[in-house]
């Protein structure tokens, strides 16, 4: 019997410098996007949002993938440190009421009351897309992907900045802060996509020390 790993089924080839590279070596890169209270926004507030994220929209000459991720709250750290003082405690009063407070936490988190929702923006580029050109004008010639040389790969990273940057100041625009995530930071949001169940209680598996530089 032939065993069959999971990442064989994933597109994901290498993650490097931040940069997610898929097998048909295509490059990705993921930028984190805070959120707003929009309802608390005045009506003149809210239509000049919505106003600069059609421009934003509009003014991208790449596509982009939107990724609203909401789960509960993992506070497994939280409640173990809690969980610590109370044992510590010395005061008999001062351990009933942190054994309370831990006690109700744990039961709005099992009741899943206290969500939490992240928003991503996933850029992406192409070694194909610098042939485009000559591939308009001979619309027959079959278009050959490089190979993801080094050179390749810094042309292509700098290219996505680019388009990171571009994207970031159009949300800025709208009131939003974006932030490109690093080689660790997509590497626990892909785990966490594929193990939502584990990822909303207990630990993220630890990371090799030089994907958290």
């Amino acid at each position: 019997m032939i065993e069959t790993s999971t990442q064989q089924f994933l597109e994901v080839s290498q993650i490097r410098e931040g940069i997610i590279i898929l097998k048909n070596k295509a490059l990705r890169s993921v930028i984190m996007v805070s959120s707003l209270n929009f309802a608390l926004k005045s009506e003149d507030e809210q239509s000049a949002i919505i106003s600069q994220f059609q421009n934003f929209l509009n003014s991208l000459s790449f596509s982009v993938q939107i990724l609203v991720q909401s789960r509960k709250l993992n506070i497994t750290e939280y409640l173990d440190k809690l969980k610590e003082l109370e044992e510590k405690q010395e005061n008999e009063l001062l351990q009933i009421q942190t054994t309370g407070y831990r006690e109700f936490i744990e039961s709005l988190i099992k009741e899943g009351t206290i969500m939490n929702k992240n928003f991503y923006i996933v850029i992406p580029y192409t070694l194909s897309e610098n042939q485009e050109s000559s591939a308009t004008k001979k619309p027959w010639k079959k278009i050959e992907i490089p190979v993801l040389t080094e050179e390749n790969f810094e042309r292509c990273k700098n290219q996505l900045r680019q388009r990171i940057e571009f994207a970031a100041s159009g949300l800025r625009r709208c009131g939003l802060r974006a932030v490109p995530l690093t080689t660790a930071e997509i590497i626990e949001l892909l785990w966490a996509l594929h193990h939502p169940k584990a990822a909303e209680v207990g630990y993220y598996p630890e990371l090799p020390p030089e994907l958290t530089q």
